[in-house]
């Protein structure tokens, strides 16, 4: 994986460039055994191939932290950051020149069966196949039913990474993020406003193999976590209140260095003419020295 991304191979591109001579060691043998000497079949292998492959993405992209991450490790960003990274670093394309290449992943091509109906419009965000998302996230630990409706959204065997505007009303309730600013200004922390409980989130609906999984937002899962406080902070920069993002930013530095972390991460990752990746750079340089 260092060699391929040393010359220029990304995302997708170098995952399956990775499979091939994973396949071929696997070959080399009649059979294939754990330490414990149990058989160890072909699909079981790949899980552990990907599984590989996505720890070390997140050390390339998050740090070592997240390459040994398991559930409720110390120190590690939550699985929602986590899988936004592999997302992302996954939509990423070999054609480094092209800023908007991630654009055009196969997934893009897939359209729903309402796109082509008057007064409809196709929905904003980038995709990613399903099975090629369940891939990394399951060796991972990460449930993807505990992300729909919150980040992500299935449909037809596709999954949509959420644009952040799309989560105004699910972070800060009717009022969006100038009802919150002031709020946030008086209670000096994002995490009081966050997942309003005066109203109930309801998540998308979701259609395809997946639909009975599809949970969206419960209130066991309605802690803020450092993505969602991020993208809080893209939605008030996106706003215009200068005053709440400096009283969350500096919450944030008594809170520690995740969240700047991760900013600094995702902006690598977002395709370059992305408006994510324009909030991210100008919060970025809004952040006091």
């Amino acid at each position: 994986m260092e060699r391929l991304q040393s010359e220029g191979v990304r995302g997708a591109d170098l995952v399956f460039a990775c499979i091939g001579p994973a396949l071929e060691i696997f070959s080399r043998y009649s059979k294939v055994e754990s330490a414990e000497g149990r058989e160890v079949g072909l699909p079981e292998y790949l899980v552990k191939v990907w599984e590989v492959v996505g720890r070390t993405a997140l050390e390339h992209v998050l740090g070592t932290a997240e390459a040994k991450v398991r559930n409720g490790a110390a120190g590690a960003l939550e699985e929602d950051a986590r899988l936004t990274a592999l997302f992302l670093w996954t939509m990423q394309s070999t054609s480094v020149d092209s800023s908007n290449a991630a654009q055009h992943a196969d997934a893009e091509q897939i359209e729903d069966d309402d796109e082509g109906a008057a007064g409809k419009q196709k929905k904003k965000g980038l995709k990613l196949i399903f099975d090629v998302v369940r891939r990394f996230a399951q060796p991972l630990g990460i449930r993807l039913p505990d992300w729909e409706g919150r980040i992500i959204e299935t449909q037809k065997g596709v999954v949509r990474l959420l644009p952040v505007r799309e989560r105004s009303i699910q972070l800060f309730g009717e009022d969006g993020a100038h009802g919150a600013a002031s709020e946030i200004e008086r209670a000096g922390d994002a995490q009081l406003i966050l997942f309003p409980e005066t109203k109930e989130t309801i998540a998308p609906r979701v259609r395809g193999r997946r639909r009975a999984e599809a949970r969206g937002l419960d209130r066991t899962q309605r802690e803020a976590t450092t993505l969602d406080r991020l993208h809080a902070a893209m939605l008030l920069q996106a706003s215009g209140q200068a005053s709440a993002l400096r009283t969350l930013f500096k919450a944030e530095q008594e809170r520690g260095p995740d969240l700047i972390r991760l900013a600094n991460a995702l902006s690598a990752l977002y395709p370059k003419d992305s408006e994510e990746k324009r909030l991210l750079d100008a919060m970025l340089l809004a952040i006091p020295k």
